[in-house]
C-alpha cells in the first residue's frame, strides 16, 4: 500500500471520526433544547422545591443553572438498579453536579458517562459496611433515597449527592489523575493553594483537633475534600468563621463564594455550542 493511500485512509478516519462527533452534539444539542423549550416551568419548579442552592440564585443564574444541568443529564447514561426511573431523579442528580461545577468552564465530568442509581443503601465488593454512594472507574453510584434526605436536610453538612461528586469532580481534576474533561483553572491555578491550607487542617484534624467538618473528614485527604464541599455548600457562614482560610480557599478553586452577592469570584463564559 502506497504511502498516499495511507495518508488518504488515515484522512477518512479522523474526517469520519470528527463528523460523527460533531452529529452527536448536534443531536445532544437538538435534545437539550427541545427539552428546555416544552419542559423549562416544569423544571425550574422541580428545581426550586429540591433544591436550595437553586432557590437561591437570581433568575439570570437559574436560567443558566437548568441549562448545564440539562446539558450534563444529556451527556450521561442513567441506570436505575431495582428500581423505576422517574423523569425528575436524572434531573436532580445532574443538579448536584452543577451546584458543584457552576464556577467552572468545563463541568461535564467528561470521564464519567455512567451514573448508578440503587434504591437504598448497598454493599459494594467485599465492604462489609454498606455504602450510601461511591465513585470508581467505570462510573459515578448513588442511593436515591440518601441523596434525597440530603436536600430535604440542608443545614447539617452532610449531603451524598454532593459528597460523590466531589469525589467524580477530584477524580477528573486532581494532578495524581490525568482523564478528559480537566478544567486548567481548576487543576493547576487554585488546587496548590487549596492544598497548602487543606493539608494543615487535615493534619490537625489527624491529630484530634475538632471542627465543624466532624471526624469522618479525617479519615483521608479525599474524604477530607468531599466533607468540605459538603459543608461549604450547606454550612458557609460557620465553615468562613471557623476555617476561614480553607473556605477561601475553596471559593478560589470552585470560582464561587456563597456569602457573596453574584456567588462567582471571576466571570465564566458559557458556550453551550460545544457541547
Amino acid at each position: 500500500m502506497t504511502s498516499g493511500i495511507i495518508f488518504l485512509l488515515i484522512v477518512v478516519i479522523i474526517g469520519g471520526s470528527s463528523f460523527a462527533h460533531y452529529l452527536r452534539n448536534w443531536y445532544l444539542a437538538q435534545k437539550v433544547k427541545e427539552q428546555y423549550d416544552n419542559k423549562h416551568n416544569a423544571y425550574d419548579a422541580i428545581l426550586q422545591q429540591y433544591i436550595p442552592y437553586y432557590r437561591n440564585l437570581d433568575a439570570a443564574l437559574r436560567d443558566r443553572f437548568l441549562k448545564r444541568t440539562l446539558i450534563f443529564r444529556a451527556t450521561k447514561h442513567f441506570e436505575f438498579v431495582e428500581m423505576e426511573e422517574e423523569d425528575h431523579m436524572s434531573l436532580l442528580i445532574s443538579a448536584a453536579a452543577v451546584q458543584l461545577t457552576f464556577g467552572l468552564q468545563h463541568f461535564l465530568m467528561d470521564h464519567f458517562h455512567k451514573i448508578y442509581i440503587m434504591k437504598r443503601d448497598y454493599h459494594y465488593g467485599l465492604f462489609n459496611v454498606p455504602f450510601q454512594g461511591h465513585v470508581s472507574e467505570d462510573g459515578i453510584y448513588l442511593s436515591w433515597n440518601n441523596f434525597l434526605n440530603s436536600y430535604a436536610n440542608y443545614s447539617d453538612g452532610d449531603n451524598v449527592g454532593l459528597h460523590e461528586m466531589a469525589h467524580a469532580l477530584a477524580y477528573v481534576n486532581f494532578p495524581e489523575h490525568e482523564h478528559a474533561g480537566e478544567d486548567e483553572g481548576f487543576q493547576y491555578r487554585w488546587f496548590k493553594a487549596f492544598t497548602n491550607t487543606g493539608r494543615e487542617v487535615f493534619n490537625r484534624m489527624q491529630a484530634g483537633e475538632m471542627n465543624l467538618l466532624g471526624s469522618y473528614a479525617a479519615t483521608n485527604y479525599q474524604e477530607f475534600w468531599a466533607v468540605c464541599v459538603e459543608n461549604f455548600f450547606e454550612r458557609p457562614s460557620s465553615f468562613k468563621i471557623q476555617l476561614p482560610e480553607l473556605y477561601d480557599a475553596i471559593c478560589k478553586l470552585l470560582n464561587q463564594d456563597l456569602l457573596k452577592q453574584g456567588i462567582f469570584l471571576e466571570p465564566v463564559n458559557d458556550n453551550y455550542s460545544e457541547y
